[in-house]
């Protein structure tokens, strides 16, 4: 599926508070997203169907040694169309010039579709954090991708309700 990827604005949030609700049980709040787009450390990318309809979003945010990629998410209706993955390809080029930097994520350990997308992309399983979620306690993987990994070709959640 061809989609305009774009630089969220405040305007997009109530249909991004949409996409989230049907996602996760603990859905981010609107002030939660809202800070992520004022930061000037953070990057927001949402993937627009020709109609101009949101389909997904991927919010990540620079710190000293990573981009942390703090949250990905596709509408029921868009997923299995690899909109995942060209948001975090897009957010990859758009960081390129940052030598400095590679990338890291959080995501549940029996999200198993989400971490093979992830691994598709160049990340690799390096630690758990215990008790991470807060709906159930749920242990999370930590992945990184350094910033020079080639990521082979494939689809593409952080929080990746793509592949649930």
């Amino acid at each position: 599926m061809r989609v305009e990827l774009r630089r969220l604005e405040t305007r997009d949030l109530d249909v991004v508070e949409a996409i989230e609700g049907e996602s996760y049980p603990t859905p981010w709040s609107r002030s939660m997203f809202d800070a992520e787009l004022r930061k000037p450390s953070s990057l927001a990318l949402g993937a627009f169907t020709n109609e101009g309809v949101l389909a997904g979003y991927a919010f990540v945010s620079r710190y000293v040694d990573a981009w942390h990629v703090m949250n990905v998410a596709v509408a029921h209706a868009y997923r299995r169309r690899g909109i995942a993955s060209a948001l975090l390809e897009r957010l990859f080029e758009i960081t390129a010039s940052d030598s400095r930097r590679g990338y890291t994520l959080e995501v549940r350990v029996s999200n198993t579709g989400a971490i093979q997308l992830y691994e598709r992309l160049g990340f690799e399983a390096r630690g758990i954090r215990r008790g991470y979620y807060t709906d159930n306690r749920e242990d999370a993987l930590i992945m990184w991708r350094d910033r020079a990994a080639a990521a082979p070709a494939g689809r593409a959640g952080a929080r990746e309700a793509d592949a649930q």
